[in-house]
């Protein structure tokens, strides 16, 4: 069941995400780390209309996936090693590199910890505070792990060509801090938005759609 509400933020997160992408993809840094960055958002958006009235999602998750979507597209238009805003903070904070991609990476569990919360709850899949969490943290770090493997496959198969993508910055270890972020993003979406995504959820299930409340 989708209320007017619901709609209207799907609506405008979507014209927002689509004017983003057209504006980035007018002349990126380089076109096939663009597609490959940007190729995500571009999944998801048929995605979230499609399930909108046999799942919709909470508010609080669909504005977080707009935002999330944001984050791939102002990257992809650069290059994450680039983005003007990584450049900011790398000086603020006196840093060895640009950090915009643990941004990214931060919003790759962020994200997906909520809808898999979001999933078990709803779909009473499991039970009890901390299992829903823990179940919701692995689905984050199997997501930021399949991630690493598709770099690493674009890296064996594009060579030097995947360099933009990878953005690694001479980084050795940048896939166990781009994996570390990952799990921080999912930390904090069960421990500092677990109370609001359960209202949500809550009055979700009160306009009498199909989802059930795990209690």
């Amino acid at each position: 069941m989708v209320v007017e509400n619901d709609r209207w933020l799907l609506t405008g997160g979507t014209v927002l995400v689509l004017v983003a992408l057209l504006l980035s993809g007018i002349d990126p840094h380089d076109r096939a780390t663009w597609v490959l960055e940007v190729a995500p958002a571009v999944i998801a958006l048929p995605i979230l209309w499609f399930t909108r009235k046999p799942f919709p999602l909470t508010p609080l998750l669909y504005g977080l996936v707009f935002l999330h979507a944001l984050v791939l597209i102002y990257g992809g238009a650069y290059t994450y090693a680039r983005v003007p805003l990584g450049f900011e903070i790398q000086a603020w904070f006196d840093l060895s590199r640009n950090p915009y991609d643990k941004i990214g990476h931060f919003f790759q569990g962020l994200v997906p910890a909520l809808l898999a919360r979001e999933i078990l709850i709803r779909g009473r899949f499991a039970r009890g505070t901390w299992m829903i969490g823990f179940l919701a943290i692995c689905v984050a770090m199997t997501v930021s792990a399949v991630y690493e493997l598709i770099e690493w496959g674009v890296a064996v198969v594009a060579g030097g060509g995947a360099v933009e993508f990878l953005g690694t910055q001479g980084d050795p270890w940048d896939a166990q801090s781009d994996m570390a972020f990952a799990l921080l993003g999912a930390l904090v979406a069960i421990t500092a938005f677990g109370r609001w995504h359960d209202r949500q959820i809550g009055r979700l299930a009160g306009r009498g759609g199909r989802d059930r409340i795990a209690t």
